[in-house]
């Protein structure tokens, strides 16, 4: 049975989408709606989508595995493919196996793209947006929200900049896994894999991440290249990629890119991927040839998705994704 909190928390949500809802509409956005269930989920090393067997009862279809979609990415890529101008979508992703304070196995994103345009617009689309709700939020409800979005512009920092500060660590200094695996060490970090995008995670999440976002929200930028399969290359240091992460309070709330739109390049990158997973046990599945088609026709585009649930979170000071649902997973997990 949803609690109070659960349940102003859930006014407080319809509160927030509806406006994100007219923010966007006013700025020229079309709201748009793909499917959840896809025949080919992300390539995401680490995140597994959940696989529902489909059966046709019609001679219309065959048996097949089908998948609920982790983000609706691929999809409005390719409505960017076929002449779509600004688009934005509030929907359902799903998971599988993430249950913690702040995932949920199915969750709430917020997914806006931009044509013609590369991160930084999307980042300034973001950062307006936010204050925009939490405006809208302290006139609907003034006792409940909390201050974090009305300072802008955010803080823009490289994940150079961020691990040098934090950590001690120059990653331009340490471009291989072993060197990374032993300035880590020395900075006190408890590392474990032996690749280097597995010694930067461990590093990442330990020094740097619980830092960020404190006095402002920071988008984290320019990520090393190897840690952004769909973002294009920054044109002027191709040792990273144009890629962001938006925090605040510590926790991480989108993640983005000037998006890649170089079909050879992207099917290379989706292999790579795919081998990741194979090597770590994990489900290959097969390449989304409607989507790599899309990526050839798209024009220069950014993108970024928004975990809702976690911008609600701070909004409100919940200590858990639990207070911002009615009914959490936790409820038929324990």
């Amino acid at each position: 049975m949803p609690n109070p909190k659960q349940r102003a928390a859930s006014r407080a949500r319809q509160a927030m989408y509806s406006a994100l809802r007219r923010f966007f509409v006013g700025r020229g956005f079309e709201e748009v709606e793909t499917p959840a269930l896809v025949p080919h989920p992300g390539m995401e090393p680490h995140i597994e989508p959940f696989a529902v067997p489909f059966a046709p009862q019609t001679d219309i279809g065959r048996k097949r595995t089908l998948y609920l979609h982790t983000s609706p990415e691929y999809a409005m890529k390719r409505l960017l493919a076929d002449g779509a101008g600004p688009i934005f979508q509030i929907c359902k992703a799903f998971r599988n196996g993430e249950v913690s304070r702040g995932h949920n196995p199915e969750f709430t994103l917020l997914e806006i793209y931009r044509p013609n345009a590369d991160y930084r617009a999307i980042m300034a689309d973001l950062e307006e947006a936010l204050a925009f709700v939490e405006a809208a939020l302290l006139r609907a409800l003034p006792e409940h929200p909390r201050r974090t979005f009305g300072q802008l512009p955010f803080e823009r920092l490289s994940v150079r900049e961020a691990v040098r500060k934090w950590a001690g660590v120059d990653l331009f200094e340490h471009p291989d896994a072993n060197s990374l695996l032993r300035a880590a060490e020395a900075a006190g970090a408890r590392v474990t894999g032996d690749g280097f995008d597995d010694v930067f995670f461990h590093l990442f999440l330990q020094k740097v991440e619980p830092n960020l976002g404190r006095e402002r929200p920071t988008f984290l930028c320019d990520y090393p290249a190897s840690m952004a399969s769909l973002a294009r290359l920054a044109p002027h240091d191709s040792r990273v990629a144009e890629r962001v992460e938006l925090y605040a309070r510590g926790v991480e709330l989108a993640n983005g890119f000037s998006e890649l739109t170089d079909e050879k390049e992207q099917r290379s990158r989706l292999l790579a991927e795919q081998e990741q997973r194979r090597a770590a046990g994990r489900p290959a599945f097969d390449l989304d040839e409607r989507f790599l088609e899309a990526v050839g026709r798209m024009p220069p585009s950014a993108g970024i998705a928004v975990g809702l649930d976690r911008v609600l979170m701070l909004l409100l000071g919940a200590e858990s994704i639990e207070e911002v649902l009615l009914f959490p997973a936790h409820e038929f997990l324990r």
